[in-house]
């Protein structure tokens, strides 16, 4: 699954034998046939409620609204129950599933308001499950606010149920009482009614765009049916879909489709679906509605022909055409570098405007959300077209890692998601450009993981316990969990990683694993490496800081280097153990030419990887010339905060910035250069009683000259990619900075940060404007997406940027003109962005021009609010006000709510953090409404309070009061009451 940012079943016991269904009714005495009420006799749905017991034939379910529901159990929950729901989850507690379900039979008969799923369960005593002491109860999860046992319809065995005596209910259980599942184990089935309509927390079965869909991952599929809901328990699943042929024209689920046809009366149609590959329930997806299709095809290694299909709502097909093109560049990359090949014979994907996450890796049927899927050059940018092509092949990549080989549990969420992560990065790495997809990568580390490691929501990559499911993706999870997997085939190499991945997949193949199991595959593929310290980098949190500092011997060219490492404490962690940290590192002489490194072991070679395992260690460097400088944690290898004891001197920096052969390092070294810069300027603004204003620029404070002469070699070198030299000159972010700063005082951040960028604008103005020139000369004419294309639309518009950033009028002038005479949305999202932070009448004007232009694209639209909510101005809070009240926004959307809610109070601190509180009152608002309308969406939301201990005290005081807000509501979800408890701890 993809954060923006589950499976199930059927009924056709044979497709081949269409008088052989199992058939099902729903029974409710007081029932009577309604005129909206179908006969659905073809292959087997025939629709005959009998008065008081189960009737021979299947019913297709076409039920009356007045149906009644069973109300024999309570549904509120007493104080015990409410216990239960907040009880905290252990991995120590891991018990075996005391029942397994072999295969499970799913009919849907699809209504918008009153959906019915009849269920048949194949389950058998788990013999693993020794120490189980209940073992003749079989316990389901549902949650009971959303699905209905429908009176009468309990079967064991064909034996009608009787609550009370044969069956019961807790808070969140379907418990069946005395199940023999010795044998051949017993035949579990039931009906359940859902009403999909009211389904705003997108979780389980909904609606969007009056079409279904299903959200299953992590705990959905109890908001469907009854079902032991947990991955160790995988099952066969043949799933049967019943709707309206006029309004649900297209009917999906996992699998191959193995029969459809027209009901009788030719209203209604069914499709059934068969996936012969035993997943988890969390793996299970329906898709319903009026959707079209574009289709292709790919030949597998094997010679295998898959078909391939994008479904979109009408009019969005051209926009699919670009994802395409990327599901089969996947397809093609995992057959080359793992090994893998696609198991079915059709592979399908779905776009939904109404979707918590990016996407969804169900088995066969992937359902995105429908930023990640539709694209063209009018209506979406460079970046746009990168991330697709990133989550396109992230949800396919779990085909294998994720799917197939699957979790024992959810502790274990980064067996799939941070190994699928660095799979997704890269391949587009091999797709991009490496070196600046790596740098994207850790910008993103460091500017989000970073700060959870070192706060209250700090959790080891495999965490411990957890509360809400749903707040267990995290970056932690996804991106250190990414990290951790770089570090593994950084130890065994290239070749030793694909052993390990070879092995997994052959030992795991359907099977619910762990990371351990992960971890020994790779150390049985390469017993030369003791991976037993790396382990800890799966139950370990924090950051771990890295001090270096370094001697030389002239005498005999001898460089020794002494390492020290530290892992702060973290919530229930209070003392770590030193970790095992790869190195990779590299020395320059004084004229920058690589040296050969030679530790005493026999090899050199231009990088080496020093794997420290030790709280102190010394390495030995020998044939070193003097004047040498050390280019350290190359590529990024290890997630830590590194640093020289006694810091490196600007000159050092500078060099690095020119000379190193690696380039992150050479955009690392620009990096510390502008932090240190703008951290300077903080000191030097605390001492002023009065802060200079931004229009005042404090131009008593200019870089230093060799730093100007460094960033303008770096523009005007044209040997770099455009793309390189366009990353160089991205400034540390505001959120960044704040992580070298205590107390945080956001406003200090922003002023000195813009000073910087005035200043580098001011001194390379000529340069800039030389640059700019040239590159619009030559990306006239028709809009192309190759690389090289792309890398110069970044560097053109870095450079319009730094232009505008003194509000020059003339280049704002310049920006709106190019504005309207932009042929793509790059270049128009980039003047906007430009214009409504720099501009002021130019910016109102850019945005009202862009409103009315794309104001029925509502994918644009969220561009829109987007660049409005992240505007560094004070005032920006009542725009987000007005804003909310807007006809194009809709807060049950969660691409609405993230663009405009999320883009001012997770990405604009100055804006967000003002002195009177005001904006923490209204993200405190926003959340309690959120609550009740998607917890998940809520809680991400909630996380902007996560540095609030860090703030300045008036600042942290205003935060205060509203977190013991939240806290105060005793209906908060669990999803957010956890994140502000965490966050109050």
């Amino acid at each position: 699954m993809h954060i923006a940012c589950g499976g199930q079943v059927s009924w056709l016991v044979s497709p081949l034998l269409k008088n052989n269904i199992w058939r099902t009714t729903s029974l409710c005495s007081s029932w009577k046939p309604s005129p909206r009420t179908k006969t659905l006799s073809q292959t087997g749905f025939s629709f005959n409620l009998l008065r008081g017991r189960m009737s021979t034939f299947w019913q297709c379910g076409l039920h009356s609204k007045k149906r009644l529901i069973c109300s024999a159990s309570s549904t509120s929950s007493s104080p015990l129950e409410r216990v239960e729901e907040t009880r905290v989850k252990r991995r120590q507690d891991y018990r075996p599933p005391q029942f397994l379900v072999d295969q499970v039979k799913l009919k849907f008969i699809l209504d918008p308001s009153d959906t019915r799923v009849l269920t048949q369960l194949h389950v058998r005593f788990n013999t693993d499950a020794y120490d189980c002491c209940d073992r003749a109860n079989l316990y389901l999860d549902g949650d009971r606010d959303v699905i209905q046992l429908v009176p009468n319809s309990l079967k064991v065995d064909g034996r009608m149920l009787e609550q009370g005596k044969d069956y019961n209910f807790s808070k969140a259980h379907l418990i069946v009482k005395s199940i023999n599942g010795s044998g051949k184990g017993a035949l579990v089935e039931f009906q359940v009614s859902l009403n999909p309509s009211k389904n705003t927390a997108l979780m389980g079965l909904y609606l969007s765009k009056n079409n279904f869909f299903t959200q299953c991952e992590a705990e959905g599929f109890r908001r469907i049916t009854f079902f032991p809901d947990r991955p160790d328990v995988m099952s066969i699943f043949e799933v049967t879909l019943v709707a309206s042929k006029q309004d649900y024209p297209v009917l999906l689920s996992n699998g191959d489709c193995v029969d459809s046809g027209s009901c009788s009366d030719g209203d209604y149609h069914y499709a059934v679906y068969k996936d012969p590959f035993r997943k988890p329930c969390y793996l299970f997806a329906l898709v319903a509605g009026k959707l079209v299709h574009l289709e292709d095809w790919f030949v597998t290694m094997s010679g295998r022909k898959v078909k391939l299909c994008i479904y979109v709502q009408q009019g969005n097909l051209p926009k699919a055409k670009f994802a395409m093109e990327c599901l089969k560049q996947a397809i093609k990359w995992d057959e080359e570098q793992y090994g893998r090949e696609y198991d079915l014979d059709t592979f399908n994907i779905v776009a939904v405007d109404d979707f918590s996450m990016g996407a969804m890796e169900n088995k066969s049927l992937n359902i995105f959300n429908s930023k990640y899927v539709l694209a063209n050059p009018e209506t979406a940018t460079d970046a746009d077209f990168e991330a697709i092509q990133a989550v396109v092949a992230h949800e396919y990549f779990h085909n294998w890692t994720g799917n197939r080989v699957t979790l024992r549990d959810w502790f274990q969420l980064s067996l799939k998601e941070g190994l699928t992560v660095f799979r997704e990065q890269e391949f587009s790495a091999d797709m991009t450009n490496r070196t600046v997809k790596r740098i994207s990568d850790v910008m993103r580390l460091r500017t989000t993981q970073f700060p959870q490691d070192a706060g209250p929501m700090a959790h080891p990559v495999r965490p411990e316990s957890y509360i809400e499911i749903n707040n267990f993706y995290t970056v932690t999870i996804y991106e250190k969990g990414a990290e951790v997997i770089r570090m593994l085939r950084n130890l065994v190499g290239p070749e030793g990683f694909r052993k390990g991945c070879d092995l997994y997949f052959d030992r795991y193949d359907g099977m619910a694993v762990t990371c351990d199991d992960w971890l020994a595959a790779h150390q049985d593929a390469n017993p030369h490496v003791d991976l037993t310290p790396f382990r800890l980098w799966y139950s370990q949190a924090g950051t771990p800081q890295l001090f270096a500092s370094m001697e030389y011997d002239h005498s005999q060219s001898i460089l020794h280097l002494h390492l020290e490492q530290y892992i702060p404490p973290t919530p229930e962690q209070p003392i770590k153990e030193p970790m095992l940290i790869p190195i990779q590192m590299g020395i320059l002489d004084r004229d920058g030419t690589p040296v050969m490194v030679d530790i005493g072991d026999g090899s050199v070679m231009e990088t080496k990887v020093l794997n420290m395992k030790e709280a102190k260690q010394t390495f030995t460097f020998h044939h070193v010339p003097p004047e040498s400088r050390l280019s350290m944690l190359r590529g990024f290898s290890a997630p830590v905060r590194f640093s020289w004891k006694h810091n490196q001197s600007s000159k050092d920096l500078i060099f690095l910035m020119a000379k190193d052969k690696d380039e992150f390092n050479r955009w690392d070294a620009a990096q510390t250069v502008t932090l240190r810069y703008i951290l300077d300027i903080m000191k030097q603004m605390n001492g002023n009683s009065v802060k200079p204003h931004l229009s005042q620029g404090m131009s008593s404070l200019p870089p230093d000259h060799h730093v100007l002469e460094a960033f303008k070699t770096i523009l005007l070198d044209e040997s770099l990619e455009h793309r390189f030299r366009s990353t160089m000159f991205v400034l540390p972010s505001e959120l960044f900075i704040a992580q070298w700063t205590k107390p945080i005082r956001p406003d200090d951040i922003h002023l000195a940060r813009l000073h910087l960028k005035r200043q580098l604008a001011t001194g390379l103005n000529s340069s800039f404007w030389s640059v700019f020139q040239k590159l619009e000369k030559e990306l006239e004419g028709e809009y192309r997406l190759d690389a090289e294309s792309r890398g110069k639309r970044a560097l053109k518009n870095i450079c319009l940027e730094y232009l505008c950033c003194s509000q020059d009028p003339v280049a704002l002038s310049f920006a709106l003109r190019h504005f309207r005479n932009a042929n793509n949305m790059t270049d128009a999202l980039a003047c906007l962005n430009i214009l409504s932070t720099y501009g002021k009448e130019e910016g109102e004007l850019a945005l009202a021009e862009f409103y009315r232009k794309w104001e029925h694209e509502y994918l644009v639209l969220d561009k829109w609010f987007r660049v409005q909510a992240l505007v560094p101005n004070k005032n920006t809070l009542s725009r987000v006000q007005k804003l909310l009240e807007h006809k194009s926004f809709d807060i049950k959307n969660p691409n609405n709510v993230y663009a405009l809610i999320g883009g001012y109070a997770l990405q604009n601190p100055y804006a967000f953090h003002l002195e009177d509180g005001s904006g923490y009152k209204f993200i405190a608002d926003q959340i309690w409404k959120l609550d009740n309308i998607n917890p998940q969406v809520a809680a991400r939301i909630a996380t902007c309070f996560t540095i609030w201990r860090e703030l300045e005290p008036n600042l942290r005081s205003h935060v205060k009061e509203q977190l013991n807000r939240l806290v105060s509501n005793d209906h908060l979800s669990r999803d957010v009451s956890e994140v502000v408890n965490k966050l109050m701890e």
